[in-house]
C-alpha cells in the first residue's frame, strides 16, 4: 500500500509551497512513483510542481447530476468511474488529481462512495500518496483519504495561525481520523527569535514542532513570475529546510 501523507494548514501560510518542496524531494531522491491530490478549493499545486489540468473532480462529479450528460447505455456509475480515470494528468514523476471547490447543493454520498473506492484502487499502484488540504480537510472528513501515515501541519510565525493549527489537532482528534504521526511545520521565520516568541502558542497545540522554514526571497521570485516551485535550486533556503525535515520524519 501506498505511504499517505497529508498537508494541511489556513490558506497564506505556505502549505502548497511545502507539498510541492515535498514532491520534489520525493523524485529528487527517487523515493518512487507519487500520487499528489489537490484538495484545497483554492487549487494551486499543479502549478507549484508545473502540471496542467484540465477538468476537476467536483466539475466531473456535477457535470454527472444531468442525467443528459451520461452517454446512452452507460450507468451514471460506470460513467463517473470512466471520468475519474480519465481525469488523472500523468507526467513522468507525478501523476495528479485536483479536488476542485465546493460541489454545491444536493446529496453526494452515491457519487463520493465512487471517489473513495476510486482512491483506494489508484493508492495501490503508487508508493506515495500526498494530499494537499484545506484548513476543514473535507475529504478526511469524508474519509476518501484514511490511514495517514504522516500530517504535516503548516502554519506561518503568528500566533493567530499557531492557533488555527491547533485547531486543526482538534480537527483530527474529533474525526477519530486514523493518523499515525502528526507534526507541526513553521513557515516564513525571519530568525530563531520567531520561534522562541511563539513557543507558549506551540506549547497548547500538543503538536510536535518537526521543522521550521525561513523566509525565501527565491520563492517569492518563483510565485511572482508564475515558475514552479518544483524547479527551485538546490540552494533554495526553503529547499533546504523542507529536505531535513523529510529525513527527520524518513519519508
Amino acid at each position: 500500500m501506498a505511504k499517505q501523507i497529508a498537508v494541511a494548514g489556513k490558506g497564506g501560510t505556505g502549505k502548497t509551497t511545502f507539498t510541492a518542496l515535498l514532491i520534489r524531494y520525493l523524485v529528487k531522491n527517487n523515493k518512487g512513483s507519487i500520487l499528489a491530490v489537490d484538495a484545497d478549493a483554492n487549487a494551486n499545486l499543479n502549478e507549484a510542481l508545473g502540471m496542467e489540468v484540465e477538468q476537476t473532480i467536483s466539475e466531473l462529479i456535477t457535470s454527472t447530476k444531468d442525467p443528459k450528460n451520461i452517454p446512452a447505455g452507460m450507468t451514471q456509475e460506470t460513467y463517473i468511474e470512466y471520468k475519474l480515470q480519465s481525469s488523472l494528468v500523468e507526467s513522468d514523476n507525478v501523476d495528479m488529481l485536483v479536488m476542485g471547490g465546493p460541489e454545491g447543493p444536493g446529496c453526494y454520498c452515491f457519487p463520493n462512495n465512487l471517489l473513495k473506492g476510486f482512491m483506494d484502487k489508484l493508492g495501490k499502484n503508487y508508493s506515495y500518496v500526498i494530499m494537499d488540504n484545506e484548513a476543514g480537510m473535507e475529504h478526511i472528513s469524508r474519509r476518501v483519504t484514511q490511514d495517514i501515515d504522516h500530517m504535516f501541519v503548516i502554519s506561518d510565525a503568528s500566533a493567530r495561525s499557531i492557533r488555527s493549527a491547533g485547531r486543526v489537532r482538534q480537527l483530527v482528534d474529533t474525526l477519530k481520523s486514523d493518523v499515525k504521526n502528526i507534526y507541526l511545520v513553521v513557515t516564513k521565520t525571519q530568525n530563531n527569535e520567531d520561534i522562541a516568541a511563539l513557543q507558549d502558542e506551540i506549547d497548547k497545540t500538543g503538536l510536535k514542532l518537526i521543522g521550521i522554514i525561513p523566509y525565501d526571497a527565491q520563492v517569492t521570485k518563483y510565485d511572482l513570475l508564475s515558475q514552479p516551485l518544483f524547479d527551485l535550486p538546490d540552494s533554495s533556503a526553503a529547499v533546504q529546510a523542507v529536505n531535513a525535515i523529510c529525513k527527520e520524519v524518513q519519508i
